[in-house]
């Protein structure tokens, strides 16, 4: 492992295609691996949104000083394809736990997305009992583990959009719509090994794949599960996929081994993209350098007439700070060290 670290210290995001299996905190030690066998100077490295072991995709993983954005994202809407098996209905609401109820009935299409309406826009969600909510200062999972009773209050969340994944008649592919979500992941609509005919609307449907843009706290296995009960019937997920979490799509994101290998090739820079990347609806503001000298050391800059409101203060194009103005002034929310 090369122990060289003179390298550039990185300063931004990597978006990371998580796969299956491992965690957030795990994509986030791969990242710090990648970084020292790559020489890069040694910066704070966090992610931005939670992604469980059985879920994959858009995994933003912050560098240096664009960890103290990270935060935000946990406030982002994020968007998800994911695939409900009807007729059974397991602890955890996935594939990881114990069948505890099971259901013949099976949804056709046209009555799934007669319910979708009911969960669009703001409803009431009660969390899965595994969860890493916290009851009386415990963790709900390890209540659930330890086969306590975990009884968790319903939230207010959002449902921005829900709709099914159009599925070619006769075939397993894909539209515009899903092009995002690997053919491995699910298919749309599927009775055993054979392909549903879409067009059919009485079809009954042994699984269902989904698109749901969401706000923070929504959880996908309690919208599986209702949607499943709404249809008379009881359901979990077996495929979770996050194709936008905040500005970050897809589009930009590299695998663990493209990890590795650009790290060691010293090029991971062509694949992080910039810290304000993670502001994209915050505008820039431009500064003069006394006043960002200013602005970095922490004081308020008066005197710069700027609509009220959150701005990304720049000088020459390079973050200084995320500042509020009031109308006259500035006062910095968060500086940046660059």
């Amino acid at each position: 492992m090369n122990e060289d670290r003179t390298g550039p210290a990185l300063h931004g995001w990597l978006i990371i295609d998580k796969p299956v299996g491992p965690g957030s905190t795990d994509i986030v030690s791969a990242v710090k691996r990648a970084l020292r066998a790559g020489g890069y100077a040694k910066v704070k490295v966090g992610h931005g949104g939670t992604l469980d072991p059985l879920a994959s995709g858009v995994l933003p993983v912050a560098l240096g000083e664009a960890t103290k954005l990270a935060g935000r994202m946990l406030d982002s809407d994020k968007a998800y394809a994911f695939t409900v098996a009807f007729g059974a209905e397991t602890d955890t609401l996935d594939l990881e736990g114990a069948v505890i109820a099971t259901s013949e009935g099976r949804p056709t299409r046209a009555a799934l997305e007669a319910v979708l309406p009911r969960f669009t826009g703001p409803i009431e969600q009660v969390p899965p009992a595994y969860s890493a909510l916290k009851v009386d200062g415990r963790r709900a999972y390890d209540l659930a583990r330890a086969g306590e009773e975990v009884v968790l209050a319903s939230r207010s969340v959002t449902i921005h959009a829900l709709s099914v994944i159009p599925t070619e008649v006769g075939t397993h592919g894909h539209d515009a719509a899903a092009r995002d979500v690997p053919p491995s992941m699910g298919s749309g609509f599927r009775r055993d090994d054979e392909t549903v005919d879409f067009a059919n609307q009485a079809t009954a449907l042994h699984d269902a794949t989904l698109l749901a843009t969401v706000s923070k706290g929504t959880y996908i296995r309690s919208l599986a599960r209702d949607l499943a009960a709404a249809c008379g019937t009881v359901g979990h997920v077996t495929m979770l996929r996050r194709t936008k979490a905040g500005p970050f799509t897809l589009a930009p994101a590299i695998s663990l081994d493209s990890l590795a290998e650009r790290a060691k090739a010293r090029t991971l820079e062509q694949a992080l993209l910039p810290l304000a990347a993670g502001l994209d609806d915050i505008p820039a503001l431009s500064v003069t350098p006394d006043q960002a000298g200013a602005l970095r050391q922490g004081r308020p800059v008066i005197g710069i007439a700027a609509t009220p409101g959150p701005y990304l203060a720049t000088d020459m194009s390079v973050p200084v700070a995320l500042v509020e103005s009031d109308g006259t002034g500035l006062k910095v929310v968060r500086g940046f060290n660059l």
